[in-house]
């Protein structure tokens, strides 16, 4: 037999001049599998046709659905009602992220200002043939290097994070990952000192409290503890 779950929405409109912040109940008969990406939907849908949300993907690839559910951010495609024995569910935006309206948030804007300020690329001096059979890797080491590039760079880590919250300017669990991605890379040619002079402060590695939320939360299961604290022994050397 099904129950009726209740979802909790803050609606919120920056862009209106009348609009304030404040929290829609709504109630609907729960399915068999229903996540709260598919609630959503029907309330869109049947209930509230202003209300907005981001999707892509249903599967848990493209990280578009991430929001804070209970107090905990998750994707919403991931999270099933039927884990929430109350049967109720309290949605509000990711925090840290440009609010574009009730449950959607600008993380590209902020992935974009991270990705710059860690210089998110291959460096090398080398100029690249493509005609030519690409640089071998040591499989050990192409296979570290996929593990980190599996982050779909959903902004859960980032919500989670008490520093951010506190440092606007901190690079995020996000942007210590791809450091961490490209300091293991053997295509890129940047050294220790490099690294350090793109994180090795406040704003960087050393400015992380070790809270490890983003590890709890993170939906690809990234080693980011592992990756944090062998970064921040590697560039600590140097200070």
């Amino acid at each position: 037999m099904s129950r009726k779950v209740t979802i909790e929405v803050l609606k919120f409109n920056p862009r209106s001049a009348v609009s304030k912040p404040h929290f829609v109940k709504y109630e609907l008969e729960e399915t068999p599998g229903m996540t709260l990406f598919i609630a959503l939907t029907k309330i869109r849908e049947e209930l509230d046709p202003d209300l907005s949300f981001d999707f892509v993907c249903r599967a848990g690839i493209c990280g578009s659905c991430g929001m804070v559910v209970n107090g905990k951010p998750t994707l919403a495609c991931r999270t099933l009602t039927a884990n929430y024995p109350t049967g109720h569910l309290k949605l509000m935006p990711m925090p840290a992220f440009e609010l574009i309206k009730d449950l959607s948030v600008n993380t590209g804007k902020w992935m974009d200002k991270m990705s710059k300020r860690v210089e998110s690329w291959i460096h090398t001096n080398e100029e690249v043939d493509i005609s030519k059979m690409e640089e071998r890797v040591d499989p050990d080491v192409a296979d570290e290097t996929f593990e980190l590039d599996r982050c779909i760079e959903c902004g859960i880590c980032v919500a989670s994070c008490g520093t951010v919250l506190m440092r606007p300017e901190f690079v995020g669990p996000v942007g210590l990952n791809r450091v961490a991605r490209f300091e293991v890379d053997p295509h890129d040619n940047r050294t220790a000192e490099d690294f350090y002079e793109l994180v090795g402060d406040d704003s960087g590695i050393f400015g992380c409290m070790s809270l490890m939320a983003c590890e709890d939360h993170c939906p690809k299961h990234l080693p980011l503890q592992n990756k944090i604290a062998y970064l921040r022994r590697k560039l600590v050397s140097l200070r």
